[in-house]
This record gives structure tokens, sequence and C-alpha cells, in this order.
């Protein structure tokens, strides 16, 4: 079973990085959970170990868990768009940014103990994205003549370790390895506030990698709690192609962010667990500078220039899981996060309406075999809109941008316990 392991993991591996990458953005720009099982309940996972993906959550998780191998997809649908009211330039109307409309995800996890205090995991997973595509521009009124649009994309491969230091107190670490592509088009209206003009839309599809470090600690004091924590450090990204659109001439950090989770089982079947996180977008000036700084003469690329104005985001997740039988468990769960976007700043972000905030989802896993097992969710991110106040600057002819997004989830997992 070694043997077959050492053949499937690699091979799964190579196909996941042959896949298209995604846009997923749900809370923010990040997924709001990783691994089916913890989709299933709203992505709660840091004291709420799981399946193979925990170590993208938090790497402690892995020495909960026994040799396993989680091969997993999820079809995203997101819909987002905007409408324009108000402006002297000609830019009033509804757009539809879903000029593409179904995302495929994938996603590997992979736990081996090595005795019963050391155990090693892998995580390959799309740590969120952002996806518009306007057939009709929105800026066609300054002249653009196709579509307009961005695409971020981010892979993550997370090789982890955990070590259970005390019968009760573990403790994780796992590497963060990032990929990230990112493509604008559309976009000329902006190159005349642009530090570098040329830099700013239509250059094709830009990469970046960068690393970064993921540490968890979990607290078992009995059999029916577990207490965890989570901490991930920023990763540094730049985009050369597009330095005269983001701030500091093309810097796209993946920003930090950190979590507490509790787990807590009332009865032999059931499980209560919540999670908390913050998503600390604000320390990354391309996403957290506003777009106002335009007026104050600091031009798109420029050091510490205009961004897309976002707020940290801080999320509470709930969950609930069920034995039903042997065979059968059921999950569900809900989540709340504050507003990344700003009334201020939706002009900028017809690009990218990161805006939804509550999420409800339901899943099960069910076990065919000794050793394999099945799972699956669905999830709904509800519609939100965010209404613009003072958003559109007078040298765009001024007005209201008001921006919104909706999303369906479904995935689904095959399980394997060596």
């Amino acid at each position: 079973m070694l043997r077959r392991s050492r053949t499937v993991v690699p091979a799964a591996l190579l196909a996941a990085g042959l896949w298209p990458l995604a846009a997923h953005a749900t809370n923010g720009y990040f997924s709001h959970g990783y691994g089916v099982r913890s989709e299933a309940v709203a992505g709660v996972g840091i004291a709420l170990p799981q399946d193979g993906l925990t170590g993208a959550t938090n790497p402690a998780g892995t020495a909960f868990l026994a040799s396993r191998l989680d091969l997993g997809l999820n079809l995203f649908r997101p819909s987002r768009g905007a409408s324009i009211e108000g402006n002297g330039a000609g830019l009033d109307g509804r757009y539809d940014g879903n000029g593409r409309k179904l995302f495929a995800i994938p996603e590997i996890g992979y736990v081996r103990p090595l005795d019963d205090s050391l155990s090693l995991g892998l995580a390959v997973y799309g740590n969120g994205g952002m996806n518009t595509q306007y057939d009709h521009s929105p800026f066609a009124a300054f002249g653009v003549a196709g579509r307009s649009g961005v695409n971020l994309e981010q892979l993550f491969i997370s090789p982890s370790v955990a070590w259970r230091a005390t019968p009760t107190h573990t403790f994780g670490a796992a590497l963060n390895l990032a990929y990230q592509r990112f493509s604008a088009d559309g976009l000329s209206p902006f190159t005349t506030a642009s530090a570098s003009p040329a830099h700013v839309s239509d250059r094709g599809t830009d990469t970046s990698t960068g690393a970064g470090l993921r540490l968890g600690w979990i607290w078992q004091p009995d059999a029916q709690w577990r207490l965890g924590a989570t901490w991930s450090s920023r990763i540094s990204g730049r985009f050369d192609k597009y330095k005269g659109l983001f701030a500091d001439g093309g810097s796209f950090d993946i920003p930090a962010n950190w979590g507490l989770g509790v787990a807590f089982e009332p009865a032999a079947g059931w499980t209560l667990a919540a999670d908390y996180q913050v998503i600390e977008y604000g320390g990354v000036k391309a996403v957290a500078n506003p777009l106002s700084r335009l007026a104050a003469g600091q031009p798109l690329g420029s050091d510490d220039g205009p961004g897309f104005g976002w707020r940290d985001v801080k999320v509470v997740k709930l969950g609930l899981l069920h034995q039903w039988s042997p065979a059968l468990t059921l999950r569900a769960g809900l989540s709340h996060a504050t507003q990344a976007v700003p009334a201020g700043e939706t002009f900028f972000n017809i690009l990218a309406p990161g805006v939804v905030q509550n999420h409800l989802t339901a899943g099960f896993s069910w076990k065919t075999g000794t050793r394999s097992e099945w799972s699956a969710f669905y999830a709904r991110a509800f519609k939100k809109t965010v209404r613009g106040e003072g958003s559109i600057p007078a040298g765009f002819g001024g007005g209201e941008a008001d921006v919104h997004l909706k999303e369906d989830i479904l995935g689904a997992s095959w399980s394997w316990n060596f």
C-alpha cells in the first residue's frame, strides 16, 4: 500500500500542476475553507482536523489523522457585476462581469504519521483569487472597444510537519509555496493616471512566486474539547508587467492571516465547532491603499500609490457534524465576514467585487469500504451589493458605482486511508 501511495501522490501533484488555476473569491479573495469536509462546515478547521487538507488551515491538525490521501474538485460559479449612475463622462449603465461563468478548482491532501508523536502532511490548493470579464466594458465611454476585466489566480503547495509535544499539546508548521498569475484587459483609461502608462493593461499574463510560513497549535485537555490557533505570514509577490497598476511598482503580496478555533463533542456522534479568522488585507498596499490618493498627486504604480481600498476581513465560522451511522456523516455550517470594500472605493472594485459576507453550507461523507470514502458539499454565498458613496473621482466624471457578487460552490472528494 505504501508503494501504491508513492505512485498516486506524485501523479496527483502533477495533475494539479497542469490544471488551469481558477478564481475563488469568498472571504475577500480567500477561499472560505480548504478540503471538502471543512468547506461543508463553512470552512471551520482550526481545531477540527478532518482530512489531508488540514495543513492548509492548521498544520498541527495532521497529528490527529491516520495515513490518508484526499483528492477533491470544486465547481465554483460566481455572479458579479456593477452599475454606474450620475456619471458625467457617459459611463452610466448596468454591467455584467460574467464573461466566464464556471471555474474548476482541484485540491489534494496527504498525511503520513511517522510515529506516535510526529506526522507529515502535504496540501495542494487554491487560496483564492478574483476574476471579472465584462464583455461590454464599463469604460466604453472612455474609448475601450473590447472587454475589460482582471484575472488573479493563486496556487499553494504546503508541506507540513506536526509534533505531539505532550499528550495535550500539539504544534505544527507548514511551508507555504505560492504561485500567482495575473492579467488585466481593457483598462486603458487608467494609463493617464499611472507612473508607468505602458504597464497598466493588456500586457498578457504575468506570474509571481513566493514563500511563507504557517504555524499552528492544538490543545486537547480531554476527549470532548479541542482549542486551536494558527498564523500565516505575508508572502511577497510582484507583477512587473503591471508595475503601472499596482502600488510600489507592481508589488502584490499575499496577506498575513491568523485565527482561533474550538471544537466540542457534547454527545456521542455530535460535534460543534467554531473559528475566528482575520485576513490582513490592510497590510498589502496594492490592495489596501485608497484610490483617492490619485487626487493627492500619487499616480497608480507609484511608491505607496493608490489601490483598491480594502480593509482587513474578520470572519466568524460555525459548524455542526453528526455521525448518522458508521458509514454516513452529515455536516452543515454558516459564516459571516466583515466587508472588505468600503462604500467610497467601489469604482476601482468594479474589477474586483469581492464583497460577499454570508455563507451557508451543507455536506456529507459516505464510506464505501474499509479504506475508501466519498465526501461532497454545497455552499451558497448570498448576494451582497455595496452601494457607492462618493466613489467615482471627479477626474473620471463623478457619480456612483455599485458592485455586487453572489456565489454557488459544489465540491466532491475521494479519500483513501492507507
